[in-house]
């Protein structure tokens, strides 16, 4: 198991620190460092600045949003960073939700999985430097009756292959994630539950394309924290848990209440989402349970994130990619430190 940095979304308010963690993380050997968007900053361009500054570590796009981007403009993208970054580049697709897709970018949550697998279709194509021909439900290439002609990427990525890498909550989502993809990227991933809520799943996709779990990278990210409170550790991060868990998404369709639920949180996950949609922020944050954040995250010392460590990787995680709390650079520091320390003691590096 390796592993992984995730920076988060740029803006997040820790933007002054961001560089000398990940010049840390490179120089711990950490394997990949992921940036996201949402509707603010764009990931591309925070991962080429991170490429510039680092030596060793790939860059990873957790997530590139399918509604924000033709898929040609994406492929072009992802070409582009692995040429500049030499080879060290992940591409990290998903569809977003309803209230972006729809608000931000004015396009349809429509049949979901149907359009991420013509996506990623037409993604690989393009990056196998083929001329673009494509004709789908979604996307059509060229468009007919018209000046278009199929077209072949005329740059040529670092790598014959960049490695592709799908959000995925659901189950069906998962199992098509396995199918199409070479990595899932998961949240709120419980190595308790793993095996009911994520890998079964994977798995079947897997199968169902001809292939096992070897080789496909599992990377949940994680939250972290280093100390013995583990009440006051835990409480660093219940503002993103009730965030998740109540307020992304509507109360009709929130894909990580719906985990929250498969994982045995049903009347807790009800209670969170009905402060957060009401307004109540403080009041969903208070009705986060405890168990529930220690599940999905990295708490205490050493010793302790080692043993966790073991669990996530018996569970079949393959890269941990950690997002390390605290209010101080050096706390942040510390935290990619002792996660370093403890993959070392667990013997899984």
């Amino acid at each position: 198991m390796r592993l992984g940095l995730n920076l988060g979304y740029w803006g997040a308010g820790m933007d002054a620190d961001n560089l000398s963690v990940v010049r840390e993380a490179d120089r711990l050997g950490y394997a990949v460092c992921w940036a996201a968007e949402a509707y603010g900053s764009d990931a591309a361009t925070v991962l080429s600045w991170v490429a510039a500054h680092t030596e060793r570590i790939d860059v990873g796009s957790a997530i590139f949003q399918i509604p924000g981007r033709a898929p040609a403009m994406t492929a072009m993208t992802a070409a582009t960073l692995d040429t500049l970054s030499g080879g060290r580049f992940r591409l990290g697709l998903g569809v977003s939700g309803p209230q972006v897709s729809e608000g931000w970018y004015g396009v349809r949550f429509d049949h979901p999985l149907a359009r991420t697998r013509e996506y990623v279709e037409i993604v690989r194509k393009v990056l196998a430097r083929e001329r673009l021909e494509h004709q789908g439900d979604h996307w059509t290439l060229p468009l007919p009756d018209g000046p278009g002609k199929p077209l072949k990427l005329t740059v040529h990525p670092a790598r014959e292959r960049i490695p592709i890498y799908v959000a995925a909550v659901g189950p069906k989502n998962l199992e098509q994630t396995g199918e199409i993809a070479d990595g899932a990227l998961v949240l709120f991933f419980s190595p308790a539950h793993a095996e009911q809520t994520t890998i079964s799943h994977l798995r079947a996709g897997r199968e169902r394309a001809g292939q096992t779990l070897d080789g496909f990278d599992v990377v949940p990210s994680v939250p972290l924290a280093v100390g013995d409170d583990l009440e006051a550790l835990a409480d660093q991060f219940r503002p993103y848990t009730a965030l998740y868990v109540g307020g992304m998404g509507s109360r009709r369709q929130n894909f990580y209440n719906r985990l929250a639920q498969r994982m045995g949180y049903e009347e807790e996950a009800a209670e969170i989402q009905k402060h957060y949609l009401s307004g109540d922020r403080a009041a969903a944050e208070a009705a986060v349970p405890m168990r529930l954040i220690d599940d999905t995250a990295l708490l205490g010392q050493v010793d302790r994130l080692a043993d966790r460590m073991t669990r996530y990787a018996e569970a079949g995680v393959t890269t941990l990619s950690v997002f390390p709390g605290g209010a101080t650079l050096d706390q942040r520091l510390a935290g990619l430190r002792a996660a370093a320390e403890a993959l070392d003691r667990a013997g899984l590096g």
